[in-house]
C-alpha cells in the first residue's frame, strides 16, 4: 500500500508536467497557425493593391505622389517579416496610404463607375473583412496562450522551458477605433449623415 501511495506522489506531478507542457505546445502551435491565416490574407491584399493602382493611374494622372505612397507602403508591408508588432506598424502605414488613395478616388466619378475598379474594390473590401476575422482569431489564440503561460503554477513550467508571451496583432489606426461622427444636414434633409 505504501508503494502505491509513493508511486502516486511521484507519478501525479510527472503527469501534470507532461500535460501542461503539451498544452503549452498546442496553444503555441495554434498561435502560429492562426498567424499563417493572417499572412495569407495580407498577401491577398498585397496582390490586389497593384491592380487597383494601375486602374486608377489612367484616371488620376495628377495624383502621382499618392499612388507612389501606396506602392511604397505596400512594398514596406510585403517586406516586413518581423514580429506581429513590427508588421502591424507597417500595416498601419499601408492602411493610412490606402485611406488617402480612396480619398483621391472620390474626386473621379468616372473611375468610381469603372467596372474593373468596382470589382477590385469589392474584392479588397472582402479581403479586409477576412483580415479582420483572421486577426480576431489570432488575437484570441494569443490571449489563451499568454493566459496559460502567466497563471500559476503553469507559469513556473512555461518559464523553465522558455515559453515567452506572444504578441497581439493590432493595427494602430485611430480612425478605426474612434466612434463615427454623426452630423445632421440642414433642415432640408431629414436623414442624418454619418461620417
Amino acid at each position: 500500500m505504501e508503494w502505491i501511495i509513493l508511486g502516486l506522489v511521484v507519478l501525479l506531478p510527472v503527469l501534470w508536467v507532461i500535460g501542461t507542457f503539451n498544452g503549452l505546445i498546442r496553444l503555441r502551435n495554434q498561435c502560429r497557425e492562426s498567424w499563417a491565416g493572417i499572412d495569407t490574407e495580407l498577401k491577398r491584399r498585397y496582390d490586389l493593391i497593384p491592380r487597383l493602382v494601375e486602374v486608377v493611374k489612367g484616371y488620376a494622372q495628377y495624383e502621382r505622389d499618392v499612388l507612389e505612397r501606396v506602392v511604397a507602403a505596400r512594398a514596406a508591408a510585403v517586406a516586413s517579416t518581423g514580429s506581429p508588432a513590427s508588421q502591424a506598424q507597417d500595416e498601419t502605414q499601408l492602411v493610412g496610404a490606402m485611406r488617402t488613395f480612396f480619398g483621391v478616388v472620390e474626386r473621379y466619378p468616372d473611375l468610381k463607375a469603372n467596372r474593373n475598379f468596382l470589382a477590385l474594390q469589392e474584392e479588397l473590401v472582402d479581403t479586409e473583412d477576412r483580415i479582420a476575422a483572421a486577426r480576431r482569431f489570432y488575437n484570441a489564440n494569443v490571449r489563451d496562450f499568454n493566459t496559460r503561460t502567466q497563471v500559476f503554477p503553469a507559469n513556473l513550467l512555461a518559464g523553465a522551458f522558455g515559453f515567452a508571451a506572444a504578441e497581439f496583432f493590432e493595427v494602430d489606426d485611430r480612425t478605426i477605433r474612434a466612434a463615427p461622427a454623426v452630423t445632421f444636414a440642414a433642415a432640408t434633409s431629414a436623414t442624418p449623415a454619418v461620417g
